[in-house]
């Protein structure tokens, strides 16, 4: 599982370290937890391709089989289009996408060898829907969701399973960790603003994410998963309601956020 050093990713490692399998977490700092998880740590930074060789080798070097890949190391960049540079743009890709993309390369082998083998992503209800000043976050969580549609059906003649899992909102340390974008452009500062104050209050009354942790257990133990998994309030309604009303989805958001 990559990125299980803090978050909902040691909750889901802790999950199914409990449940009595062998858990690799990897962290881009892995000793500073040493002795803090109950399970093994291995240092991987997912933008570096050396690292996920590395990373790779390490553990086939103790086990002999990769059964199942759980992508989550993220990030999130806020902000702006017209406020964030390029540059950042690109970062937010290498982490959200590319990493998990390369991270499945790299099993994919060793899966495709066994006959077997299980990856699951992380994506996000904003990978289903749109929203204002997410949209580089947003459009890195969409391309997970094209990609992973597309390889599930690859993977059908290697019992190879993909599944995606799309949380709503629960209560992470993700926007503690985010990046704004670098500019600041007065004309957006009143709706930037409404819109930072809606996703932090919404995130502050929201529930742990527990039900996450049950999920990837429950995908962890079909026979035959399925691709994708809405975990939370909403996450059901809100892509429907955009698919088939979208000028309603839009006009709901405007209001809940305090725009209109």
């Amino acid at each position: 599982m990559t990125g299980a050093s803090s978050g909902i990713g040691l909750l889901m490692a802790n999950k199914l370290h409990e449940e009595g399998f062998t858990v690799f977490g990897t962290s881009r700092n892995p000793d500073k937890y040493r002795g803090k998880v109950p399970f093994r740590l291995l240092s991987l930074d997912v933008t570096s391709d050396r690292s996920i060789r590395d990373c790779i080798d390490k553990l086939l070097s103790e086990v002999g089989t990769i059964d199942i890949l759980i992508n989550n190391a993220g990030a999130l960049l806020a902000g702006s289009v017209e406020e964030t540079a390029i540059d950042q743009a690109y970062k937010q890709f290498e982490t959200n996408f590319w990493g998990s993309v390369k991270m499945t390369k790299a099993v994919l082998p060793i899966m495709r060898k066994q006959r077997s083998g299980k990856i699951v992503t992380i994506s996000s209800l904003i990978g289903l829907i749109g929203v204002p000043f997410n949209s580089y976050y947003s459009a890195s969580k969409h391309a997970l969701e094209g990609f992973y549609k597309s390889l599930r059906l690859e993977l059908r003649p290697f019992n190879i399973k993909v599944s995606v899992i799309e949380p709503g909102f629960f209560k992470t340390n993700i926007d503690r960790g985010a990046e704004y974008g670098n500019e600041t452009i007065s004309d957006y500062e009143d709706t930037r603003k409404k819109v930072f104050q809606f996703f932090s209050e919404s995130l502050a009354k929201s529930p742990a994410p527990t039900p996450v942790a049950d999920v990837v257990l429950k995908i962890v133990k079909e026979k035959s998963p399925k691709y994708s998994y809405p975990v939370g309030a909403r996450t059901r309604l809100l892509p429907a309601l955009q698919f088939f009303s979208h000028s309603l989805f839009e006009t709901g958001f405007l209001r809940r956020a305090g725009l209109e």
